[in-house]
């Protein structure tokens, strides 16, 4: 059963079972919101959205078209994307103009990271609060900063990696590949 609380908005009829939106909270008809799912007060969800399931919306996010989102995103509070390179109040711009950002499984984004459209934010990484996202993010990649830089790597349990590339954690090894870290 979906929960929308009595002060949420929620016209999209392609919502997971599962999944809660809260107070002040509002998705558009149209968005595509998986099981599971976590929409905290304030947070707003454009109709051109996709999230997968057990995503976590936390407060005064804010989701424009062409972002989409995969299992498992954590996207903390105030985060907000864009979809316009060059924005003017006098272009209208339909959706095929604007361009899309992915945000791969199991990628965190901190409070208050922005991210700038057409970049896909890698599987498992983890950007931290505050960040600008203006690049792609590998997987597993630890970013901070504005322009956001890697300062290292993250497991996907959220340590992160020693410089032999194990978790001092869980103790998963990982090794370099084409996109990222895998898993060895």
């Amino acid at each position: 059963m979906t929960f929308v609380h009595p002060r949420g908005l929620c016209e999209s009829t392609d919502v997971g079972e599962g999944t809660r939106v809260w107070a002040f909270a509002h998705v558009l008809e149209g968005a595509k919101i998986g099981r599971d799912c976590n929409i905290c007060d304030g947070a707003f969800v454009e109709n051109q959205v996709v999230l997968g399931d057990n995503v976590t919306v936390k407060n005064n996010v804010l989701v424009f078209n062409g972002v989409t989102c995969e299992n498992d995103v954590f996207l903390g509070p105030n985060v907000v994307f864009t979809n316009d390179m060059r924005p003017r109040s006098h272009q209208k711009l339909g959706s095929d103009q604007l361009l899309s950002t992915r945000v791969c499984e199991g990628a965190t984004l901190g409070a208050g990271v922005v991210v700038v459209c057409g970049t896909t934010i890698g599987r498992n990484s983890f950007v931290g609060a505050g960040s600008v996202v203006t690049r792609d993010v590998p997987a597993h990649a630890f970013i901070v900063g504005n322009p956001g830089v890697q300062k290292g790597w993250v497991c996907r349990c959220a340590a992160r990696l020693d410089s032999d590339l194990k978790c001092p954690e869980c103790g998963t090894q990982h090794r370099l590949g084409p996109d990222g870290l895998d898993y060895t």
